[in-house]
């Protein structure tokens, strides 16, 4: 079992609903579909951040990485990532996840809970 998180770039949406309209828009547009849409320079600073915090799952030795899947920078397309963390680390993994984007000015949203984050 894997919990997700997306990030992406985007004026912050006013509330839940809307930031749950704004991530099925974008992963309809960049995702589930057969274009390729290598990741924006900001999804990739981003990316980059989280791997400061832990090691990619693929150079992951000692498993002690939360992200389910690698590389990370895989599950980015253009302006949006869509990335699986363990549960098992979910709450500490996402926590920093949401206050790093936050904190790059992205947009963090829990699709599982239809919320955003923080």
């Amino acid at each position: 079992m894997s919990y997700d998180l997306a990030v992406w770039e985007g004026t912050r949406p006013a509330d839940d609903k809307a930031a749950a309209r704004a991530f099925t828009n974008l992963y309809e547009h960049y995702v589930d579909t057969n274009v390729e849409h290598p990741p924006t320079e900001r999804i990739a600073a981003y990316v980059a951040g989280l791997l400061e915090r832990w090691f990619d799952l693929t150079e992951d030795e000692e498993d002690s990485s939360p992200w389910s899947t690698g590389p990370l920078i895989g599950e980015a397309c253009g302006p949006l990532i869509y990335f699986p963390m363990r549960w098992s680390m979910a709450e500490e993994a996402s926590t920093y996840a949401a206050d790093l984007a936050d904190s790059m000015g992205l947009v963090c949203f829990d699709p599982q809970q239809n919320r955003l984050r923080p």
